[in-house]
């Protein structure tokens, strides 16, 4: 189903709306991260990725069909295998007795922020420079994508100490 769209706000308006939203969204990607039980966060995440995918899409003004983007960000994400078991794993260890919950407590929610941030960072550039999500081709945006995640796992790395100090 593809959603009605409003006038695209001025690119400068655009461009910083569109930080914030990723921002935002990496936080509360994180807050899901820390839900205990075993894939129903990663299951909460996806979601949340895929309203983010959205609400850029309204941003700059290109027609949204919910389908082809669960397509596209599952071909996008799930390509790089690595990054997806570990956050599978990550969500899994919840299930080891006493020390998983701790164990995937620490580990999910800077993958799920870094990955929301990549993710984010890839789709917002895509449709600044006039991109659909008809024409967004997952194998070709891939290296973009590990790049975007391993300068967010930096980033979000400098957040958590500069919060836990």
């Amino acid at each position: 189903m593809t959603e009605p769209q409003t006038e695209a706000a001025a690119p400068e308006d655009a461009d910083k709306a569109a930080r914030r939203l990723i921002t935002n969204c990496a936080w509360g990607s994180a807050g899901l991260g820390l839900v205990p039980i075993p894939l129903v966060d990663l299951v909460a995440i996806g979601g949340l990725q895929i309203w983010l995918v959205r609400e850029l899409a309204k941003l700059h003004n290109v027609p949204f069909s919910g389908n082809r983007a669960k397509a596209v960000v599952s071909a996008l994400i799930g390509g790089g295998a690595p990054t997806i078991l570990a956050g599978g794993l990550s969500s899994a260890m919840k299930l080891v007795p006493f020390v998983g919950p701790i164990l995937g407590l620490a580990a999910m929610p800077g993958l799920s922020a870094a990955s929301t941030l990549a993710l984010g960072r890839v789709f917002n550039t895509h449709f600044k420079t006039g991109g659909t999500l008809l024409d967004f081709d997952p194998d070709k945006m891939r290296a973009f994508y590990e790049a975007e995640l391993a300068k967010a796992k930096t980033e979000t790395k400098k957040d958590e100490a500069a919060s836990a100090a």
